[in-house]
């Protein structure tokens, strides 16, 4: 995931949601994606849009504690102004 252009649909919806503040993730090495207070049916892409740098924890945290999810410049220039549509 490497360039915005291979971005699957579920991940650019995932992005939406990070960007909607409607996602938490939690804490580690390997995040996990929370929408909506469930656990996102994709990890493999959460734990891939986390460490391409599109989305990061808003804040630190203990690890395996939950906290809001949030977008890098690189998610925002993603998602730019197609937020509004999620």
């Amino acid at each position: 995931m490497s360039e915005q252009s291979e971005l699957s649909h579920r991940a650019r919806a995932m992005l939406r949601a990070v960007a909607q503040r409607r996602a938490m993730m939690s804490a580690s090495c390997e995040p996990d994606l929370f929408v909506d207070g469930f656990a996102c049916c994709d990890q493999v892409t959460a734990h891939a849009l986390a460490h391409s740098g599109y989305l990061r924890p808003a804040e630190a945290a203990l690890p395996g504690a939950r906290v809001r999810a949030e977008l890098t410049p690189a998610g925002w220039a993603v998602v730019g102004g197609a937020v509004a549509a999620a």
